[in-house]
């Protein structure tokens, strides 16, 4: 007689076991990485944090039509976010919306009208001859005293050797109490560069008694003052400096060194212009596998850049230098040993995201871009925790709502979904904290609206899958079958439910500009985690507990009561009836 075969497990059998298990470890991971990351709270939006948001239009100036793209609007975004960090913003956030468009949100404590004037205008981009350096920390130099010391990492097309040189400290010769030697490279240098005494210059028409400081005319004087008196570790005298002048004028600015050091510059007037850069690059150096930048210049900007160079590649340490000025913040100022024309190299002690920054800077000066205020919004500090207090209470009143109508509604299975929206606030929670700091999402009051409305997404999930499976026992079935069998129409429902609600958010998240974006993309984002709630705890979920005793019995307290549910009888297989041999009577019938 042969053995009685096992029988096989069936490929379809649930197994409620692993996706909670998986669901639990998510949810452990991203709680660990929130704590571990120290970001334990939601990034707050302008609007509850309190602040100034401001959304520019990109518009292009004639001739350049095509100027808004992807590439220039990155670059311009890089530009604004130095000029609010220049104000001594702290968390503030540029970004780009839609095609044309860029936002700008400045927390609590900045001035509203000095933020709009940085942000709203175009960037100037100069090349400015350096006449004039010292260290721009008083208590790195306490005497304010000229420095000969490169400010700069970058040098022109020189060879090691003489980028090894550059990086080291002055020589003797060049001692922090001279002035700097060489004669000026135009008339404009003379005028503001300091000189020596008679007896130094070895002039015989000087008068030897007086220095050439006190024979100087009172702008001169004027420029000196200021460029003595300058702190450079000052935010606001950085900013206040150079006010109001004009590419023509001889400036006083600051920037950094490559040891991320302030130094200060009195600067000639402008030899070149931004718009007379075609393009610039980041690259790598094939023969020193080093970053440099390489730039190119327009024909009239060819000669002009060859005249400069031509003449500052002639002097001295540190009048043969021209300093890259945006917005009168120095951002470069390499070194010439050559006359460069229509392309030049900066090298130096670059890495790829500070050789592609000063490349976009660059290009940032040519960009025919100009920006337009759609909208300026202040809201302050009070109102925005009001916004968020209301927000919260609104939310707790409709939370607890759901929570009602299930317990009193569906009883048992209210545990169910009371559990898998614990599951669903975790996961919201927990990424919205995360995002903070990785993609900058802030947490402004439509996306809190956007999670209140996902409370409501996500409890009709549960009514669904319920609502099956009571159809199932209305039909005459057991609680097992019935959670097996109302699980593929749920899901459907569940799925093309959601999937409406994705795509209405994506829609809305592309089309819109401002904070309408932080509901679409809380909605978006809450959708998605319903799926995978609904999929790995709540479907698992019930597997599990439909074969505990409470609920496979149909207890009146568990949801699933089939004499509350008005079932039908058990559904049962009938045998059929034999039909009665020829020539006999049905005894039913005799």
């Amino acid at each position: 007689m042969a053995a009685p075969k096992k029988a096989r497990r069936q490929s379809g059998q649930p197994k409620p076991g692993r996706a909670l298990a998986l669901i639990v470890i998510i949810m452990v991971a991203l709680t660990g990485g929130m704590f571990l990351s120290g970001h334990t709270t939601p990034r707050l939006g302008i609007d509850l944090a309190g602040g100034t948001s401001i959304t520019l239009e990109a518009r292009p100036e004639p001739g350049g039509e095509n100027a808004v793209n992807p590439t220039n609007m990155n670059t311009a975004v890089s530009i604004i976010e130095r000029r609010v960090n220049g104000l001594g913003v702290s968390e503030a956030e540029v970004q780009t919306q839609g095609d044309k468009n860029i936002i700008v949100n400045i927390p609590k404590g900045t001035d509203e009208e000095q933020a709009r004037e940085q942000v709203g205008t175009t960037a100037q981009l100069y090349f400015r001859p350096v006449l004039n350096l010292a260290a721009g920390d008083p208590k790195a130099d306490p005497a304010g005293t000229p420095s000969a010391t490169p400010s700069a990492s970058e040098s022109g097309k020189k060879d090691d050797k003489d980028a090894k040189d550059k990086d080291e400290k002055a020589s003797p010769s060049a001692s922090s109490s001279s002035t700097p030697q060489g004669r000026a490279v135009t008339d404009a240098l003379k005028d503001t560069t300091p000189s020596p005494s008679a007896s130094e210059s070895g002039d015989p028409k000087a008068s030897p008694s007086p220095s050439a400081s006190e024979s100087v005319d009172p702008a001169t004087k004027d420029l000196q003052t200021k460029f003595a008196a300058l702190n450079c570790t000052d935010e606001k005298q950085r900013t206040d400096v150079a006010k109001g002048t004009k590419p023509t004028d001889t400036i006083v600015a600051c920037g950094k060194n490559n040891l991320d050091q302030w130094e200060k510059y009195i600067l000639g007037p402008a030899a070149v212009a931004g718009k007379d850069v075609k393009d610039a690059n980041a690259e790598i150096d094939p023969q020193t596998g080093a970053w440099k930048v390489t730039m190119d210049f327009t024909g009239g900007g060819s000669d002009k850049f060859a005249k400069i160079t031509g003449e500052l590649s002639k002097q001295q340490q540190p009048l043969n230098q021209f300093a890259i000025v945006l917005d009168n913040n120095v951002v470069s100022a390499p070194t010439v040993n050559q006359t460069l024309s229509s392309n030049a190299e900066i090298t130096g002690s670059f890495n790829q995201d500070s050789a592609n920054e000063l490349a976009n800077m660059l290009k940032y000066g040519s960009l025919p871009l100009t920006f337009h205020e759609q909208s300026v919004d202040t809201v302050t500090a009070a109102l925005g925790g009001d916004q968020l207090e209301a927000g919260l209470i609104a939310g707790a009143i409709g939370l607890a709502l759901v929570v009602i109508y299930l317990v009193v509604y569906y009883r048992g299975l209210s545990l169910i979904a009371l559990l898998s929206l614990a599951a669903s606030a975790i996961l919201t929670y927990t990424l919205m904290s995360l995002l903070g700091p990785t993609i900058g999402f802030a947490l402004n009051l439509p996306a809190v609206c956007g999670a209140i409305v996902a409370i409501g997404i996500t409890a009709d999930s549960f009514i669904v899958f319920f609502e099956r499976i009571r159809d199932e026992v209305r039909e005459g079935r057991t609680i097992q079958p019935a959670v097996e069998r109302a699980w593929p129409r749920a899901r459907r429902t569940i799925l093309v439910s959601d999937f409406v609600s994705f795509l209405a958010a994506a829609v809305l998240f592309i089309v819109t500009v401002g904070k309408v974006q932080g509901f679409a993309f809380t909605l978006g984002l809450t959708t998605l985690l319903d799926v995978v709630v609904v999929f790995l705890f709540t479907k698992p979920l019930m597997t599990l507990l439909a074969r505990k005793k409470f609920f496979r019995s149909g207890h009146p307290w568990s949801g699933l009561d089939p004499k509350r549910l008005g079932a039908k009888p058990p559904l049962r297989r009938s045998r059929r009836a034999t039909a009665p041999a020829a020539g006999t009577v049905d005894p039913k019938e005799a």
